[in-house]
């Protein structure tokens, strides 16, 4: 174990192939239920199949892995007005993103508040939190945010 403020060097520097990185630490969750009210007319709506979603998260800067989150959840059918919908999983991440609210809040604080640029943000956020975002993600997420002036 080090000490507090004891430099480490980063093993990941200087990697180029991908294999080489360290594995990632795979956490499950559960958004899997049986029954749901449909959102749009408030049947309740029974499960039709599950998926699967791959989230990536902040990574354990003591262990010096990535992150991720692998969410079951589960797909309804409203059998009243004939339509598909998922459990709502919108507490974890944004709909459509690869990312937890906690990597696009931490990243648009580092460029907004700490004044980094994209492209030292991206860094920061692999050097210090384990979790590869790419600069013009992180361009999207503040530019959408409206936080850079």
């Amino acid at each position: 174990m080090t000490a507090p403020g004891e430099y480490r060097p980063d093993r990941t520097e200087g990697v180029t192939r991908v294999e080489d990185l360290p594995k990632p630490r795979k956490l499950p969750r559960s958004r899997d239920f049986k029954r749901r009210s449909c959102p749009s007319c408030g049947h309740s709506a029974y499960r039709d199949k599950r998926i699967g979603r791959l989230l990536h998260d902040l990574g354990d800067p003591r262990m010096e892995r990535p992150v991720d989150i692998y969410v079951t959840y589960s797909r309804h059918f409203c059998s009243r007005c004939k339509k598909y919908f998922n459990a709502d999983m919108l507490e974890l991440a944004l709909p459509g993103s690869s990312y937890t609210h906690r990597v696009v809040s931490t990243a648009v604080r580092l460029v907004a508040e700490d004044g980094l640029s994209y492209r030292a943000a991206s860094g920061h956020l692999w050097r210090d939190h384990r979790v590869f975002v790419p600069f013009a993600t992180v361009q999207n997420w503040v530019e959408t945010s409206g936080e850079k002036r």
